[in-house]
């Protein structure tokens, strides 16, 4: 049986690992360090659910590529799980307002988010 496919999308390599670490007994976790590397996987691999901090160098944002993976009929069905150090409920709302799915402020715990994971994502 395959695995359910989570993008984790952190221009932080040591949170994508610790993510990986925590997830890849359950999912195939596939990794991108920018916006740009995350909407390509995106669109070729089909991921059930994008793991993405806000905070991005690069051409886009987490929020730009939360709101570019929505607005995809093909995509907008992908979970989008926002993991940020913007904490502030104006962040929040951000995210949300782009369709993310939930908002996960740093430092977050990685056992609470596979719990949300495997609740919303099976």
């Amino acid at each position: 049986m395959n695995k359910p496919i989570v993008l984790i999308v952190d221009d932080q390599a040591n949170l994508r690992k610790l993510l990986r670490l925590s997830l890849c007994q359950e999912y195939d976790v596939l990794e991108a360090e920018d916006g740009a590397g995350a909407l390509k996987l995106v669109r070729e691999q089909r991921p059930q659910v994008v793991i993405l901090d806000v905070m991005m160098p690069g051409e886009f944002d987490g929020i730009e590529v939360c709101r570019q993976i929505k607005k995809d009929p093909a995509l907008a069905h992908t979970g989008v799980v926002m993991v940020t150090a913007r904490g502030q409920a104006s962040d929040i709302e951000s995210g949300m307002a782009v369709g993310a799915d939930a908002y996960f402020p740093k430092p977050f715990s990685p056992l609470k988010l596979l719990a949300f994971l495997r609740e919303h994502y099976r």
